[in-house]
């Protein structure tokens, strides 16, 4: 069977490296959704300003490794600090046998562009610019939402935040409506957890802004913002 996208989502990060781990952890980021052109029709999205929320079927589009042996079945969940196997349908990472993401996020609003057609602005992802939409679905809450549910290791990290700084004057080169998203991500730590030098500075990009930042003592400190150019 042979799927195609039916959409693409507009984000701030056109690199992996600084994407909230899961959906919803950064509720201020944004992403705006672009239909292909066999999908540009209303009538698709007849009734969807009912939801708060939707479910976004999705493709890890930036990997290349194929799971091909046993190994590829259990990953290094970077949480557990890459040092402990489960089996990759015990955890969400991206290293799957199809490669496809899910995700819940919040529809914000419904908007008509000259250049795009209607598209929807959503917040709270988790995905990289570009990234290939696969299926749209609603959110419902009777139904989606289960009271009691184990969450597994991952319920461990549920309210994880590591304390930031960033200097003002480095804060105030960001617009202003992207800076809580920007302390949000930078809070969730978003370097591998195996990977914890406080030695090391770790960039990502932002916005059109490379970020720079060290961590020690369990702060992590912005050093560097400075504008790129993206082609």
């Amino acid at each position: 069977m042979e799927i195609k996208p039916i959409a693409e989502i507009y984000t701030d990060f056109p690199e992996k490296f600084g994407i909230p781990r899961q959906s919803g952890r950064v509720k201020e980021l944004i992403g705006t959704v672009v239909f292909k052109k066999e999908y540009k029709n209303d009538e698709a999205l007849r009734g969807i300003g009912q939801y708060s929320h939707l479910w976004f079927i999705w493709g890890f589009s930036e990997n290349t490794d194929t799971i091909s042996d046993n190994r590829a079945l259990t990953v290094r969940p970077p949480r557990l600090g890459g040092n402990k196997r489960l089996g990759v349908f015990a955890t969400r990472s991206p290293f799957r046998p199809n490669f496809l993401g899910l995700s819940c996020v919040k529809l914000e609003r419904i908007e008509k562009r000259k250049k795009y057609g209607t598209v929807l602005i959503v917040s709270g992802i988790d995905m990289m610019n570009k990234t290939p939409i696969y299926d749209i679905k609603p959110y419902i809450p009777y139904t989606d939402r289960i009271d009691n549910a184990a969450g597994g290791f991952a319920e461990e990290y549920r309210n994880y935040k590591i304390e930031c700084e960033i200097p003002s004057h480095l804060l105030n080169l960001i617009p202003e409506e992207k800076r809580t998203a920007l302390r949000t991500v930078l809070e969730d730590d978003p370097r591998p957890a195996y990977k914890k030098d406080s030695d090391r500075e770790y960039a990502f990009l932002f916005a059109g802004f490379e970020i720079k930042f060290v961590c020690n003592r369990s702060k992590i400190t912005v050093t560097s913002i400075k504008r790129v150019n993206e082609n």
